[in-house]
């Protein structure tokens, strides 16, 4: 049997208000068919420090094809791991199946499910393997993570031998953790990162485009950063911030940066991707002779710049673009935009298909579905004129 340390209400800070509706209704509804399911992850760890959960993920028994049959708005996603993607409007709430620890990660068997114990010591770090079940208000803690926030450490599940070679992102996420829990690096993961800090550079370029995109909206740009530098990791994800790194102004452009976006996180409107890109390169971008240029040969040369400053990243052209315009127009310079440019071809979001607005508001609102079939009417002839007729009456 699993074992594991049960909290009550009583004993933790986590109150089911806190959890978003459509994953309390995606809990209940897999209960309802006798399986676990859990709210688990960083969703967990957010409310443990007093923060509101940008994402609220689940983890079940139920294997990804059978939360499919279950959610119509559903959809499995991924080839080394399935998982479930659960859509509500713009909102995806994703869906994962206890993972098993005994994987072959040599010959890339990762599609092997397990027990919720298993399933625990298989999170990369024991600040993130708390799992709650809004049903009955318990909070289920398998690795002592518990005492880990007490003693505000951050703590790998994964042995250090092989964890960051098998993810190197990996240890950009626990330098990230560091910087926006307060919490210190445990020594040995200290000394891991210090070893393996070349393997970033085996990652994919996909993959660190979107770590960098996820740093600098968070909020927590400037210390991640200099976790990342200290680390000597910054040099291979971002080699030219990494020198710029070294200078004073450029510190206080990533803290304005980082106030800017907190103000908008809190508010409700976010700073948009174009705009934070904007603020990051804005300090760094700089024309020798702009008076007397055409502002289309300004734009270029801009735009230039700033695929330099974050390559090898490579975040879509049209927010690039609209991240130089912005600058031109501090300059008071406005560029002619033409039909063959990047920001003239992004694409038109579609509406999403695929999910509702909130599964939680209509099953409350609306009480149980009805039946949207129509009832077929049948002709029948006043008096059979065959024996098939008659039979058929």
């Amino acid at each position: 049997m699993p074992v594991a340390k049960v909290y009550t209400p009583k004993e933790h800070n986590i109150r089911s208000s806190q959890i978003d509706k459509d994953a309390l209704w995606a809990i209940k509804r897999i209960q309802a068919s006798g399986a676990e399911a859990y709210i688990v992850g960083g969703a967990i760890r957010d409310i443990m420090l007093g923060r509101h959960p940008k994402d609220f993920d689940i983890a079940t028994s139920l294997s990804p094809r059978q939360v499919q049959r279950m959610f119509w708005n559903s959809r499995i996603i991924g080839r080394r791991f399935r998982i479930v993607h659960l859509f509500f409007g713009d909102k995806i709430i994703e869906v994962t199946t206890f993972r098993s620890d005994e994987e072959n990660f040599e010959d890339g068997r990762n599609n092997v499910y397990g027990s919720i114990e298993q399933d625990a010591k298989r999170r990369d770090y024991s600040i993130n393997s708390l799992y709650y079940n809004p049903s009955n208000g318990q909070l289920l803690d398998f690795n002592d993570a518990m005492e880990d926030f007490r003693r505000r450490q951050i703590r790998s599940l994964i042995p250090l031998s092989y964890s960051f070679s098998e993810d190197p992102v990996r240890m950009i996420r626990a330098l990230k953790y560091q910087a926006t829990t307060g919490f210190s690096l445990c020594r040995d993961v200290r000394h891991a990162i210090k070893k393996n800090a070349e393997n970033i550079e085996t990652c994919s370029i996909s993959r660190l485009t979107e770590e960098v995109s996820k740093i600098i909206s968070s909020g927590y740009a400037e210390p991640i950063f200099l976790n990342l530098q200290k680390f000597g990791l910054l040099i291979y994800i971002l080699p030219i911030i990494s020198m710029y790194l070294e200078y004073p102004s450029f510190h206080e452009a990533l803290a304005e940066l980082d106030k800017k976006v907190r103000e908008g996180i809190e508010s409700g409107s976010p700073l948009a991707k174009d705009e934070i890109i904007y603020m990051l390169l804005k300090p760094l971008i700089v024309f020798d002779n702009p008076e007397g240029t055409a502002s289309d040969e300004l734009f270029r040369e801009g735009f230039r710049q700033a695929k330099i400053l974050i390559s090898p990243m490579t975040p879509p052209n049209y927010e690039l673009e609209k991240a130089v315009d912005r600058l031109l127009e501090d300059m008071g310079y406005k560029r002619n935009r033409n039909r063959k440019s990047a920001e003239a071809r992004v694409p038109r979001k579609k509406p999403n298909n695929m999910g509702r607005k909130s599964a939680a508001n209509e099953e409350l609102s609306s009480g149980p579905r009805k039946s949207r079939k129509k009832k077929r009417k049948i002709k029948v002839p006043a008096e059979p004129k065959t024996l098939a007729e008659e039979h058929d009456l």
